[in-house]
């Protein structure tokens, strides 16, 4: 069926007309996905004009209404036969990008930045696209000053990507482009974590904030992030059938509520017990950074170490002491065994001996 849009009036009580599109069959709105088939121009005539002014008036507004009907009917034809409007190049590229995602989209700021706040559909092009690529890859920054990783990198890329081929889809952009960028290839992260000698020098070695220490140890003993002990409340540790400690609660990257069985000496770095309010009161993520690093580097210990390798920690020393991986991925609230194989990789006796099975060296007799 060929699309038509007619230019059709809404009269009023208070002697107006009001203009509006009238589409058939309905269309539907790029943004929210819902179908329509009136859109009103926001333009009035009067009804019985009275003198030269008004009919002046309903003239050249009939005259505006109508090149917005005709140009509304020609990207009609356009969507419908795939053809590509070159009216489109003038149109705001960031707009569209923002609508797509939201205005606090990571890849939409940072693409934001990367053209001044200034892009139209018309500005698309492979030298752009790739000097974006290069840009998120060597010289874009996070909020605190430091480098974007690279597998943010690639995943604002890929987004940017998706945004392309949308607008290539709606026939806003002439080419595929997305289809001949290079893509970011992602990289598996180095899961930094602490063996058991580090852990017993990080205990013994006095921190500034002992807030900071009690929580740190809890993570290594429980693999629990920064954002569930932020808020981990004492009404959410509870005793278990067993008769032992427990954590009961709304998991904030898993979104669900999960059962975490905890030790006795898990439970002792929570202090003593409430009924209720915040279990770690007084810690901030700001205490994460700087004073963490400090009480590193003050226990001896070289490694680059966040609070979130404290759970990588955790998770690496069930594995050395022969923990199976499915009870270890349900104590990480894992959604699949496959994320907590690669702890499994790192403690892999059966690995170890075979990366030693072949040598050089003289094997001493027995």
């Amino acid at each position: 069926m060929i699309s038509t849009v007619s230019l059709r009036q809404s009269n009023r009580k208070n002697g107006k007309g009001y203009l509006f599109l009238d589409y058939h069959p309905p269309i539907k709105n790029q943004v929210t996905g819902r179908t329509y088939r009136q859109e009103y121009l926001h333009m009035t005539v009067y009804l019985n004009p009275t003198n030269k002014e008004q009919r002046e008036h309903n003239e050249n507004t009939m005259r505006q209404a109508e090149e917005i009907r005709s140009r509304k009917a020609i990207e009609m034809i356009n969507k419908q036969y795939g053809l590509y409007d070159t009216r489109n190049e003038k149109n705001d590229f960031l707009a569209y990008y923002k609508d797509k995602v939201g205005q606090k989209d990571s890849s939409y700021i940072h693409f934001f930045r990367f053209c001044n706040g200034q892009c139209r559909f018309g500005d698309i092009s492979m030298f752009l696209c790739n000097g974006y690529r290069d840009h998120l890859t060597n010289t874009a920054k996070k909020k605190d000053g430091n480098k974007l990783s690279h597998n943010s990198a690639c995943s604002y890329f890929s987004r940017f990507q998706y945004i392309l081929k949308l607008a290539y889809k709606e026939h806003l952009i002439p080419n595929n482009i997305a289809e001949c960028l290079e893509k970011i290839p992602y990289r598996n992260p180095q899961r930094a974590y602490l063996i058991m000698e580090e852990v017993m020098r990080l205990e013994k070695t006095p921190c500034r904030y002992a807030v900071l220490k009690r929580a740190s140890m809890f993570s290594i003993f429980t693999g629990l992030r920064i954002s569930d002990i932020l808020d981990l409340d004492w009404s959410d540790i509870k005793t278990a059938p067993d008769g032992g400690p427990c954590i009961i609660k709304n998991i904030v990257k898993a979104g669900r509520d999960d059962v975490i069985f905890i030790s006795e000496e898990a439970l002792a770095y929570c202090g003593e017990r409430k009924e209720s309010g915040l279990v770690f009161y007084g810690l901030n993520r700001a205490m994460t950074y700087a004073p963490l690093k400090q009480w590193i580097k003050d226990a001896g210990i070289s490694k680059e170490i966040t609070f979130h390798n404290f759970r990588h920690t955790y998770a690496t020393l069930l594995m050395a002491y022969g923990t199976d991986i499915y009870t270890v991925s349900h104590q990480l609230t894992h959604r699949d065994v496959k994320t907590t194989q690669i702890y499994a990789d790192l403690v892999d006796d059966k690995r170890r001996m075979a990366a030693n099975a072949i040598t050089l060296k003289k094997k001493r007799r027995k």
